[in-house]
């Protein structure tokens, strides 16, 4: 699924699945008070769902996702959440803007970017020593729109310094 409307399918697999992993029984109506959408909007979007194979939905019934379903909104879940946890955890984004943000993303990155991804946030977040200097220093620069003047001491007797071009290396 690659295309607009494609992208929107998937916004329906992904709340499928996690209104199934809350409880309770997944229908028209609890669907469109999750997703902000009207109930006919949501009956269209589950039509093309059951059409595709994605899906099973007899009508005013329960919604299940098939397995191919269940795959896709796995998948989507997966880069949904890798991009909040880079949005919020390195770049200091708020939730509520990270969570839409991510959902706008979340379509278009590859599963290679998002193994990626989350690889990274995994090796920055788990320094034994806690949060990077590094990351420190970029959250103090967002705040204040500068250096930190005691990070760029403690980066600077870590770094070497290229006698010839003055780079770092």
């Amino acid at each position: 699924m690659t295309d607009r409307q494609s992208a929107s399918m998937e916004d329906y697999l992904e709340a499928i699945m996690v209104l199934d992993r809350e409880g309770g029984k997944v229908t028209v109506t609890r669907i469109s008070q999750a997703m902000g959408v009207k109930k006919p909007s949501v009956t269209s979007a589950l039509s093309r769902l059951v059409e595709m194979g994605f899906a099973t939905h007899e009508k005013y019934g329960e919604i299940h996702l098939t397995g191919k379903g269940l795959r896709i909104a796995r998948d989507v879940y997966k880069r949904h959440q890798a991009l909040k946890r880079f949005l919020i955890d390195i770049l200091d984004v708020k939730e509520d803007i990270a969570s839409e943000d991510a959902c706008r993303m979340e379509h278009y990155l590859s599963s290679i970017s998002v193994e990626r991804l989350d690889k990274f946030i995994e090796y920055v977040m788990g320094c034994p020593q806690g949060k990077p200097l590094w990351l420190e220093g970029f959250n103090y620069y967002l705040n204040h729109g500068k250096r930190n003047p005691e990070h760029m001491a403690a980066c600077s007797s870590r770094c070497k310094v290229s006698s010839k071009n003055g780079k770092l290396f």
